[in-house]
């Protein structure tokens, strides 16, 4: 009978290993001491790939240097190809979340590597002395320079698709605003009446914020084409020859295609985490701006018969199980949950960030994991908000323009000409009398009705810039 096992062993002892997997017993380990968030490393296929990409860049810089064969050269270029088109990710199974500073997600990317470059020259799995995990695949390499140098190439490309969802957002935005240009209503602040406006101008604004924050990303991603590549252990560049470090970043260049650089001090480098407080306070940024936008849109149609009703909410789902005919505003309200996560996440990576000692970070673990969500979700949920809800916003026009006649603080556009006093006065008796201030003014004979008309239309006090 085929054995359904193979063994493997390590200082500790040895492990039966499945006979078809393409891990090995470190990773094993790491499976059996790690059951934190009930995920592996495959709900994260960009982080699988980069560490691939890494894995590539320190084989071709290996071989360069002559302390790969062609064979072995061959094989592991080949196993990582093919994590990097997909392959393979279900053999990424350790929780993301691990002690270790991420030796076991690197040493199973080590492993399976290993173990498909052996297949691949006609060799079975665990035949080490061929190619080795350690020897061969973490060649030149240690987990405190590669696991990072895999975060940043993530990083990098998902802040990419965090931004397309972005644009999205925005655009969705600025076709209501453009919809929306002539649709008068109240300005508010403190939630109280203001001055008038446009539905437009308060729908462009949120498409001026979000531009703004496609920017500050944008800036961020430069900050992650420094890395630590190289510097090994602790920065010192220990196990590696001279020339290896240069060619390196060179050879990580030509994968990915973009222009990472060496940072100027390794050691620096390797212990230092401000890029990722930098992002993730970024990240907070966003979420916190989408959030409020989400706040006003679920303000802005409240009711609708006992709130402001100025628009309406594309109705997706009933909102009550007890209330027949009510609706909630859910699409702005999930959002506004996903942005009260990625501000929990924000404190969750100060604080490991700030938690680490001397010369090495051990807590990137869960900073890669908050960072790579926060980020998913985010994308998923402003492509959410805008196909589900700002894409069927409609205005409720009339009474937008009955908030504005009713206002009192229309009378603030007399200000230039009756005064402050005068218009406090004219005010306080359209408030205590529950009459229009247009209605008081021509009363009193301040201004002839055409005058007054003038003065007081909303058009004319609204500014179309």
């Amino acid at each position: 009978m085929e054995e359904e096992y193979r063994i493997e062993k390590d200082f500790l002892g040895e492990k039966k290993i499945e006979k078809d997997a393409y891990y090995g017993i470190q990773t094993l380990r790491a499976k059996e001491n790690f059951d934190i968030t009930h995920t592996d490393m495959s709900l994260f296929p960009t982080f699988i790939k980069s560490l691939a990409k890494v894995k590539k860049a320190c084989a071709l810089t290996n071989f360069e240097l002559g302390d790969l064969n062609d064979k072995q050269r061959d094989a592991i270029i080949q196993a990582c190809n093919e994590i990097i088109d997909g392959k393979f990710h279900d053999q990424f199974i350790v929780d993301p979340i691990q002690g270790g500073a991420g030796t076991s997600t690197n040493m199973n990317a080590n492993e399976v590597i290993a173990n498909r470059a052996l297949e691949i020259l006609g060799e079975k799995r665990s035949t080490y002395d061929v190619i080795h995990p350690n020897n061969h695949i973490n060649m030149s390499q240690s987990t405190n320079d590669v696991y990072p140098t895999a975060i940043k190439l993530t990083l990098h490309e998902l802040i990419y698709k965090l931004k397309d969802s972005l644009r999205y957002l925005r655009d969705t935005f600025n076709e209501k605003a453009v919809e929306f240009k002539d649709v008068l209503k109240m300005g508010r602040t403190q939630l109280q009446d203001a001055v008038p406006m446009t539905l437009g101008q308060e729908f462009k604004t949120y498409a001026v914020m979000i531009d703004d924050d496609i920017f500050r990303l944008r800036e961020t991603q430069a900050l992650l084409k420094e890395v630590n590549l190289g510097a090994t252990a602790i920065g010192t560049g220990i196990n590696t020859k001279a020339a290896y470090q240069r060619k390196v970043i060179s050879n990580l260049r030509e994968v990915t295609g973009v222009d990472y650089v060496s940072a100027g001090d390794l050691i620096e480098a390797t212990q230092d985490t401000g890029a990722f407080v930098h992002i993730s306070g970024i990240l907070k940024r966003v979420a916190i701006k989408i959030s409020k936008i989400c706040n006003d849109l679920r303000l802005l149609s409240s009711g609708p018969r006992a709130g402001f009703n100025e628009i309406n909410l594309p109705k997706v789902q009933p909102g009550s199980s007890i209330m027949p005919g009510k609706v909630n505003p859910v699409i702005p309200e999930v959002v506004n949950q996903v942005a009260f996560e990625v501000i929990g996440s924000d404190v969750t990576i100060s604080m490991a960030c700030e938690g680490g000692q001397l010369q090495l970070n051990v807590f990137e673990p869960i900073v890669a994991y908050k960072l790579f969500t926060s980020i998913n979700m985010m994308r998923r949920s402003f492509y959410t908000l805008g196909e589900k809800c700002i894409k069927g916003i409609t205005a409720n026009e009339e009474v937008c323009m009955d908030y504005i006649l009713n206002s009192v603080t229309i009378v603030t556009s007399l200000n230039p000409i009756l005064g402050y006093e005068k218009c406090s006065a004219l005010a306080k008796e359209a408030l205590a009398t529950n009459r229009r201030v247009y209605d008081i003014v021509l009363e009193q004979e301040l201004f002839t009705q055409d005058e007054l008309d003038k003065l007081l239309h909303p058009k004319n006090m609204v500014n179309n810039y």
